[in-house]
């Protein structure tokens, strides 16, 4: 994610544009155009340029659990010094992927997403404690994702 800059301002054919893909990433640029009034061009040269401008992304979602990756969990992080170092070094590991810097209890939060126990365990001793600037953790291993939504609109 880059650093706050101005708010890039979006009208209102962009915003639907975005909830339409928010709640089908499949879907056709002739059928949202039919939602919002344009072209089918004209829908694909707009989410080109969303795209290109950092202000939306098309992805696939997965199921973690389909993929054989049965334990997830959120590592909380207290750190000595600099933070962003920390989180640039939490960040390229390929079982983390999700990384926040906080206010509060914790420094960082880290999203991790691994086989099973014994990974988690090999990641958290080995590769998270072992970062130069972790003072401690807390895992808070997930039971059960009840609810991964990414279709929460652009208000």
């Amino acid at each position: 994610m880059a650093a706050r800059s101005k708010p890039v301002q979006l009208d209102e054919v962009s915003k639907a544009i975005i909830e339409q893909l928010q709640d089908d990433g499949r879907r056709s640029y002739a059928e949202i155009g039919k939602h919002v009034g344009l072209s089918e061009a004209a829908v694909r040269q707009r989410v080109q340029k969303l795209t290109e401008s950092g202000v939306m992304q098309v992805v696939a979602v997965t199921d973690p659990m389909q993929l054989g990756f049965y334990r997830q969990a959120m590592i909380g992080i207290r750190v000595t010094g600099d933070a962003t170092h920390v989180a640039d070094t939490l960040a390229a590991i390929a079982e983390v992927d999700y990384v926040v810097l906080t206010a509060g209890s914790f420094d960082i939060l880290a999203e991790v997403v691994c086989e099973n126990d014994d990974d988690l365990i090999t990641l958290l001793n080995t590769r998270i404690r072992g970062i130069e600037g972790v003072l401690s953790t807390e895992t808070f291993v997930y039971l059960r994702l009840q609810k991964q939504f990414y279709n929460w609109g652009t208000r």
